[in-house]
């Protein structure tokens, strides 16, 4: 699956993923700095119906936001920028592999430290800018590295 959306087409792209990805939990995205991978997950979470501020976790490693699903039961997403982390045992260290394991979305950016933990049906998507500053998203096929 692909799209390509500028900044204000946004929204509608979120709800499109949600709906191509519906029963899928746990997503990797890469994407060169800068690439907009925390302003797509706020999107994805505002799309959820999140209240919570949005913002990235660079600093906490991770970040946690309360929705509630369609029959009015709260859930959770969880945001991790695994960016600042130096090795597995920092990831470990952080939680990210139990958060990973838990009844929530995960939304993992920089994953490549985490790539054997991540469950089998994680989805890998990467995000490339255009040209003209619109925004590719696609779902990768293969594992991250």
């Amino acid at each position: 699956m692909q799209w390509t959306f500028t900044q204000d087409q946004l929204p509608e792209t979120a709800r499109q993923f949600w709906d191509h990805f519906a029963d899928k939990t746990v997503f990797t995205l890469t994407g060169p700095m800068g690439a907009g991978k925390t302003t797509l997950v706020k999107a994805l979470c505002a799309a959820k119906g999140v209240q919570d501020a949005t913002a990235s976790p660079t600093f906490s490693i991770i970040n946690e936001y309360a929705y509630k699903d369609a029959q009015g039961q709260p859930r959770r997403i969880f945001h991790l920028d695994l960016y600042r982390l130096r090795d597995e045992d920092d990831a470990i260290s952080a939680g990210v592999e139990d958060t990973l394991y838990q009844d929530a979305i995960c939304f993992v950016e920089w994953p490549e430290i985490v790539a054997h933990m991540l469950p089998p049906d994680t989805v890998h998507l990467q995000l490339e800018v255009q040209p003209d500053q619109k925004r590719i998203l696609r779902e990768n096929a293969s594992s991250v590295k």
